[in-house]
């Protein structure tokens, strides 16, 4: 893993209810060292979310680069997302399987079954399971991709930082 430097300039959002936009983030520097635990706080629409999915590749409508060491690229992602997002008609193995495609390893994802105590659920569909347990199957999800960085979204309903 080397260094993440984001650089953005400016992202813009359509204003909702009037013409014009609304500016999401500008002038945002980060770099984010290799093995690095960095944790975003904030209001409510100030652009957390937005920075997530710009570098997670969801969103390229943006003024600005990111670069992984010297290149300009976007890093190996694993994103866990606030909800859970698992296809409901597809089982816990084959939900974790989709973001491996062709790169499939039973031998990972069994470890990581076993680690986050699902392996008797790896053939049973999304709506069987838990709040709990689907997120520890968007865990798995995130991590069976080996990621250069991992994102993760955590709202907090009791607090104004969601």
């Amino acid at each position: 893993m080397t260094d993440i430097r984001i650089n953005i300039a400016s992202k813009f959002y359509p204003a909702v209810g009037r013409a014009g936009q609304h500016l999401a983030i500008s002038d945002l520097n980060l770099t984010l060292k290799a093995n690095e635990f960095v944790c975003l706080l904030g209001p409510s629409g100030c652009g957390k979310t937005t920075l997530l999915n710009i570098v997670a590749g969801l969103d390229s409508d943006y003024n600005g680069e990111i670069f992984v060491g010297q290149r300009h690229l976007l890093p190996k992602i694993g994103y866990i997302f606030q909800n859970p997002r698992l296809l409901p008609w597809r089982t816990v193995r084959e939900n974790i399987d989709l973001v491996l495609g062709d790169k499939h390893s039973t031998v990972v994802v069994d470890a990581l079954l076993e680690v986050m105590q699902l392996t008797h659920f790896q053939h049973v569909y999304p709506e069987r399971l838990s709040l709990g347990m689907s997120r520890r199957v968007a865990i798995i999800r995130a991590f069976a991709v080996d990621p250069d960085i991992l994102l993760c979204f955590a709202g907090c309903a009791n607090c104004a930082t969601s």
